[in-house]
């Protein structure tokens, strides 16, 4: 009997995954001054010992302005590089899996209370910042307006991703992957429900995918050449109706960052507006597969996929590459033991757990 695509290897530039089984990026809102703290230790310790195929960090913000709450990690400094390098050597001695690092920034939508403290924005008497973005506006209303970025701004966002790109290789993370997703700040550049700019970084799709694809560039070329760089976007705003985001521009996009190196996309969806969205198991593979298509690039797909029958239906039928998995690692930290008894194969473990997945 053949394996389940599920836990066959998967292969990214010159990493290669050992199943395509991915923890995706899940906030934690734990760090203090966007350094890792014990917390990060624990919970990406469990996760590299689960035996999936990667794992990512949280969304981790390239300056303190682009953290989403106070709490979110960063990696714009030497205390931040300090702090997560000690993560990935305490990782390192217990666990081979590939580490990536998602790396961020929140835009129109920083400044927000960690969801455990309170709804909304953190004005600056608080503790809050001014927020940039594309334009002197804000999500939906919610948000206080953001700084519209200037050229200066622009470079300096820039060089903090190239930047945080740079610690993150000193680190020694497998594997980079650009955050333009949800609304934040590479998003809203994307989207015309964000971008109201009239210059070359908007406008048309081509002036708008502007400024997300000179990011990736740029990190593109301090990144080791050997090690993959992706992207996660969203496929869809939700709101075609208004002139959103939609799944043709994103197989523009995912055809553009092709051309330009990228080795994976990370298709999720919606963020730049409000919209009644109706989730269930597989509700947003179909941008996966338009994105996939478009680009013939490797692709994730995100959204529920925690039954295994579903995972591996996906694989075969092709619509991705590999299945990413969120609420599910929390709700199980050991889902692939359970995704390989389901589907007849063998996941990997550590041999202090052998006792428990019939080695002993």
């Amino acid at each position: 009997m053949p394996e389940p695509r599920l836990f066959t290897p998967l292969a990214l530039r010159g990493l290669e995954l050992p199943n395509r089984i991915v923890v995706s990026p899940m906030c934690m809102y734990s760090a203090i001054d966007g350094c890792a703290t014990a917390w990060h230790h624990v919970h990406l310790g469990s996760m590299a010992i689960s035996g999936c195929g990667l794992v990512f960090t949280e969304a981790t913000a390239v300056e303190a302005r682009g953290r989403i709450t106070p709490e979110c990690l960063g990696l714009w400094g030497d205390e931040q590089e300090r702090a997560l390098a000690e993560v990935m050597a305490a990782i390192r001695e217990i666990s081979p899996t590939p580490i990536g690092i998602q790396l961020a920034h929140a835009g129109r939508k920083a400044s927000h209370r960690r969801p455990w403290s309170g709804r909304g924005y953190i004005d600056e008497e608080q503790g809050g910042w001014t927020t940039a973005g594309p334009s002197a506006n804000s999500y939906e209303g919610k948000a206080p307006p953001a700084t519209a970025m200037d050229a200066t701004d622009l470079r300096e966002v820039r060089e903090a991703f190239v930047d945080a790109t740079r610690r993150a290789a000193r680190i020694g993370f497998d594997l980079v992957e650009l955050h333009a997703a949800h609304g934040y700040l590479m998003s809203s550049f994307l989207s015309p429900l964000a971008n109201e700019r009239t210059d070359e970084y908007g406008g048309d799709l081509d002036n708008r995918m502007r400024y997300p694809l000179e990011v990736f560039e740029a990190m593109r070329e301090v990144w080791p050449a050997e090690k993959p760089l992706g992207v996660r976007f969203s496929g869809t705003d939700w709101a075609d109706e208004r002139g959103g985001w939609s799944v043709e521009d994103s197989a523009v996009f995912a055809r553009a960052l092709a051309e330009r190196g990228c080795d994976f996309l990370d298709v999720s969806s919606g963020g730049n507006a409000a919209a009644e969205i109706e989730t269930g198991p597989g509700f947003q593979v179909p941008f996966a597969t338009a994105a996939k298509n478009a680009s013939g690039l490797p692709t994730m797909a995100v959204g529920e996929l925690d039954d295994p029958e579903l995972a591996e239906s996906i694989l075969q039928k092709g619509e991705a590459d590999a299945i990413a998995i969120a609420r599910g690692f929390i709700r199980n930290p050991r889902w692939p033991w359970m995704a390989a008894k389901a589907l007849g194969a063998q996941a990997h473990h550590p041999p202090q757990y052998a006792w428990c997945v019939g080695d002993r």
